[in-house]
């Protein structure tokens, strides 16, 4: 299969490049803008593979997405590029709406001409996958869970971008006969994330002794999914999925914020002990504006139809990732001097 996968210098699309190349035997075109969050180090174990190829360019350039089209002749779309951080949304939604919502409408377009132009099984079988996430519900009170019918309901310009992006999805499926499919998943976690997440962020601080910052009274829920079990849930959804269905992969391991944060703490002592208990360095702070409380996932339609589950408990995967950061600080330590410095993102003046 040739693959034409969006964002994929990113931490999900990256593990997603280096599944479908190494595991898969997938010819892969990656398309990435190269913007702040993605590294071309993700990918330098498959850089110079045979069935690798990258391409410079914006999801938002019609001719750039119609020359890449036309060049590679992809069988299948595995749209993952996106500005998805949070916080930074809330203080600069402009290029959230350009990429999320824009680019994904300029893909949308050129796949459909692309598409139109094919025939028999090469027509059949063209699929255009969408990956996007759980906060596009909106926010869970202590109970229930999010499945792949809850109505949309999002609180913050990231989400909002994304459920608009799915919304033209599902849309470009209803009208034109497009073969999509959404993924919606919950937080993603393990080697290769941009250290303002809130994982890699705390692995950094830790490790340098600086205060480790929790919103609000640390009790937001999430549920967290290991990116390896995420990236074999987007591939498999992509061969075995009906087109115009959605899957939410989740890991079924929800944690409050602050057990995640002591988690990594406790780790970090285990590993990188410094006399004394990195909990003591926890601090909280003002919470973020509009911070959803509670997300779950039921996944239990990626079990019935695609016989997905995740296989990576938290616990092993927490320790997976410290691990690997402890390892790679070649890998974070520019990004965090030059990059991103751990600075708080996301307040209003």
């Amino acid at each position: 299969m040739r693959i034409l996968i969006t964002g994929g210098c990113g931490f999900i699309g990256s593990a997603v490049c280096r599944r479908a190349v190494t595991e898969l035997g997938w010819a892969v075109l990656n398309v990435d803008a190269l913007t702040y969050a993605a590294n071309p180090a993700n990918v330098a174990v498959i850089e110079d593979h045979e069935r690798y190829r990258f391409l410079q360019a914006d999801i938002a350039d019609p001719e750039a997405m119609t020359e890449a089209f036309a060049a590679f002749r992809p069988d299948a779309v595995i749209h993952l590029a996106a500005e998805s951080h949070v916080d930074r949304s809330i203080t600069g939604s402009s290029a959230f709406v350009q990429t999320n919502v824009v680019g994904t409408h300029v893909l949308l377009e050129v796949a459909r001409s692309y598409w139109g132009g094919l025939a028999g099984d090469a027509r059949e079988n063209f699929r255009f996958l969408h990956v996007s996430t759980d906060e596009v519900y909106g926010s869970l009170g202590e109970d229930g869970v999010f499945t792949e019918t809850t109505p949309y309901d999002p609180r913050s310009p990231y989400s909002a971008s994304k459920a608009a992006s799915d919304h033209l999805v599902s849309a470009w499926h209803y009208t034109y006969g497009l073969p999509t499919l959404i993924t919606n998943c919950s937080n993603n976690y393990g080697p290769f994330q941009f250290p303002e997440k809130l994982i890699p962020l705390v692995v950094i601080k830790g490790l340098e002794g600086s205060a480790l910052p929790v919103y609000g009274d640390g009790r937001n829920v999430r549920d967290w999914l290991f990116v390896e079990d995420h990236a074999r849930g987007i591939t498999t959804a992509l061969t075995r999925g009906v087109p115009g269905r959605t899957f939410n992969f989740g890991g079924g391991a929800e944690r409050t914020n602050l057990e995640v944060v002591r988690a990594v703490c406790d780790i970090l002592d285990q590993l990188r002990p410094i006399g004394g208990s990195r909990r003591d360095l926890i601090t909280f702070v003002t919470d973020r504006p509009g911070h959803d409380r509670r997300y779950a996932i039921d996944a239990s339609r990626a079990a019935a139809e695609l016989d997905w589950s995740p296989t990576v408990s938290f616990e092993e995967g927490l320790g997976r990732t410290v691990q690997w950061y402890l390892d790679n600080a070649a890998w974070w330590s520019p990004l965090a001097s030059g990059v991103y410095g751990g600075e708080r993102l996301g307040l209003l003046g």
